[in-house]
């Protein structure tokens, strides 16, 4: 099979199990950070975690893109330096961040997520830099790629300044995790989570790809699930939890 045949098989899988995921994670939560239980396995520290798993998008990217036929022009740097300023924070940035929680990682989970971001990172970057036949420097200046760039540094700024208020949340207090305040979480339990699925909606745009578009929704299948889990975890902590937080949509969920 060559990898022209491969290529859509892939794509297609991959499109079934993000439908499996989303459906699932509404049954199971992932047992890592505020989830975390005891029951699946030998467990890592949380920093090598999320260093391994994460890394695994940022390098595999970058390795995608020096390997690719059509990596040389302002549209793919603009790509990459997209990709990697998402994955090198989130891999090798964030993880020494954030305090350290009593609560260790399945390596299991690290496992399922490593794995998740290789073929993520392939699919995107191979479609990019080679399979597409390339991308010509008027893209920068089509409405899709400027709507897509403009969308990406709206969900990454977002995303950002959520982290932001959770690492200062947990670094003055014990270690334990508290009721976040400020900035969208006014609105919501995971305002993080929405920054992500508006930056990878962004993506999806400025690529204008299948790939892209199989990401995205990848992302909300993985980050709803994970918000409803997170929004009722706080209104059990914390009996003064605002009642017209939302958990991930603004006044409507």
């Amino acid at each position: 099979m060559t990898e022209a045949e491969f290529f859509p098989a892939l794509l297609a899988v991959w499109t079934g199990l993000a439908v499996v995921a989303f459906i699932g994670l509404f049954f199971l939560t992932v047992p890592y950070g505020r989830h975390s239980r005891s029951g699946w396995g030998i467990t890592i520290d949380p920093r090598i975690g999320w260093v391994f798993m994460e890394s695994a998008s940022s390098l595999g990217f970058l390795a995608w893109f020096i390997l690719g036929e059509y990596s040389i022009g302002t549209v793919p740097i603009a790509f990459l330096l997209m990709w990697e300023l998402h994955y090198v924070y989130r891999a090798f940035v964030y993880p020494f961040r954030a305090r350290e929680h009593k609560n260790r990682m399945p390596l299991l989970i690290a496992l399922f997520a490593f794995l998740f971001n290789c073929v993520n990172s392939y699919i995107n970057s191979r479609y990019l830099f080679t399979l597409s036949g390339g991308y010509a420097l008027s893209w920068i200046w089509d409405a899709r790629f400027i709507v897509g760039f403009v969308l990406f540094f709206i969900g990454l700024s977002m995303n950002w300044h959520a982290d932001q208020i959770l690492i200062k949340l947990h670094q003055s207090g014990t270690g334990e995790y508290g009721m976040p305040e400020g900035g969208c979480f006014r609105w919501l339990s995971c305002p993080n989570y929405l920054g992500e699925i508006i930056e990878w909606t962004g993506w999806a745009v400025a690529t204008w790809s299948l790939p892209g578009l199989i990401f995205m929704f990848w992302t909300i299948a993985n980050l709803t699930p994970r918000a409803r889990s997170n929004h009722l975890w706080y209104r059990a902590r914390f009996p003064e939890y605002p009642p017209n937080r939302k958990a991930l949509i603004p006044f409507i969920w």
